[in-house]
């Protein structure tokens, strides 16, 4: 048993070695060293690790508009969901998209009056770019639901 795990130990370290070597090598360690430093054939894709995810061209996200005295106001994603943890943001993981299913709507439109009580109504959105590439242009817009 340990004439084959002496191989495998081996083989991990020099492999978990060129990976973080790498993962380092084009940001942090050129800069370093003030050089270009050679790049391992075959080890890693030529895209990186994004090229085995399927990106789409669009992009969506929601909104919370709080009315009061018949005026929408954008409401501070973070105002909503309150994150106490130090360098989490679930806002920019996009959390808050969770809420534009119309079956959550009834216990989020009763914990939106429980936390924001100054507000008459509420409604949420959806904003959605739906082609990012050939230019930048404001997003579409559709009200989900409304919190009476």
């Amino acid at each position: 048993m340990l004439r084959r795990s002496i191989p495998i130990t081996w083989f991990v370290l020099c492999w978990s070695l060129a990976f973080h070597y790498e993962s380092l090598r084009a940001n942090y360690l050129t800069p370093l060293f003030k050089r270009d430093l050679p790049k391992l054939a075959l080890l890693f894709p030529p895209a990186g690790w994004i090229m085995f995810f399927d990106v789409p061209d669009r992009y969506g996200f929601a909104e919370v508009y709080g009315v009061r005295n018949a005026e929408p106001e954008l409401l501070d994603p973070h105002r909503v969901f309150e994150t106490r943890a130090v360098g989490y943001d679930n806002i920019h993981r996009n959390m808050l998209v969770t809420v534009a299913d119309q079956r959550r709507g009834p216990a989020f439109c009763r914990y939106l009056r429980r936390k924001f009580p100054s507000y008459e109504s509420f409604a949420v959105v959806i904003a959605e770019y739906p082609d990012l590439t050939p230019q930048q242009e404001p997003p579409l817009r559709q009200v989900m639901y409304r919190c009476e």
